[in-house]
């Protein structure tokens, strides 16, 4: 079987998504409808902003999200998906690619999503943190121990987890991890701290926004981040997408259950391969594949 996993923050470039404009016609009108939408040209910074342009959370998100979607629709026929899913932010791609959104709504809650959680993310210092080398449970048990709020926020695969809260947990933790044996416990440049109780006031603005857009049961099933289970119900998908922004990236248990479900092959849709690696680390045995549009076909 065959599933279709969608990259989240982290995965832009310049240049982005030019490819697809230039050889395209559908690619072109959806990237201007875009543009509208969103009230600016972010085609310019996808195209020819710099790596600093690209980072802030409310060009980023938009622009994975549309270099992603974009992709999967210039695909037509080539795209026929068994299973869906999406690292955080790309679980709203993937939801679009299935057809369990519509382009303008899903561009829409993005971009809010994006602000709300830079909103968040100036309310208090935050950050994340990368520790490698250390099994989730340990990981976990030093989290609940240290004093303030540091959880654990992605499980990207074994030995690798991302922790998230207020800079000084994180901080500490960080010191404590590497006295436990992790080969690395590093802080990352983010804005803030994703996936974590300190979501909260983003997670109120998306919960509005989202109550109010029409979702539909998409064509196949989308392995959500926080249950990392087959889901195709649109009210199930709805309150997941919600709780997403507060709870876990459950990446390494969703690869495992689509494994189990029957995934054979992992094509990646969208900017960069992390994914692909991160499938090859849970899944040794998976072939894994970028989504690539080939104008001449």
């Amino acid at each position: 079987m065959h599933a279709y996993i969608f990259p989240g923050q982290g995965a832009q470039f310049s240049g982005m998504g030019l490819d697809l404009y230039e050889n395209s016609s559908l690619a072109q009108e959806l990237f201007e409808q875009a543009n509208s939408i969103l009230g600016f040209h972010i085609t310019d910074i996808m195209f020819e902003g710099s790596a600093e342009d690209l980072k802030q959370t409310k060009v980023t998100q938009p622009a994975i999200f549309l270099h992603s979607v974009i992709l999967a629709k210039v695909l037509g026929d080539a795209f026929k998906p068994d299973m869906v899913a999406g690292h955080s932010l790309g679980e709203f791609s993937a939801l679009v690619a299935a057809g369990g959104l519509n382009f303008e709504d899903g561009l829409k809650l993005v971009s809010q999503r994006a602000q709300a959680m830079q909103k968040a993310c100036e309310l208090q210092p935050s950050t994340m943190a990368a520790v490698l080398g250390l099994d989730d449970d340990v990981v976990e048990k030093i989290c609940a121990l240290t004093e303030g709020v540091v959880v654990a926020a992605n499980y990207n695969c074994p030995g690798q987890l991302v922790i998230s809260g207020e800079v000084d947990a994180v901080n500490k933790a960080c010191d404590t991890l590497k006295e436990e044996g992790a080969r690395r416990a590093l802080v990352l440049p983010v804005g803030g701290a994703f996936h974590s109780p300190l979501m909260e006031p983003a997670k109120e603005e998306l919960a509005a926004a989202i109550e109010g857009t029409t979702f539909l049961n998409p064509l196949c099933p989308i392995y959500q981040n926080v249950t990392a289970s087959a889901v195709t119900n649109s009210d199930e998908i709805k309150s997941n997408l919600i709780a997403q922004l507060t709870a876990p990236v459950r990446w390494t248990q969703s690869v495992q259950q689509m494994v189990a479900d029957g995934a054979t092959h992992f094509t990646e849709v969208g900017p960069g391969k992390v994914l692909q690696g991160l499938v090859k680390k849970i899944h040794r045995e998976a072939e894994t594949s970028s989504a690539e549009y080939n104008a001449n076909a």
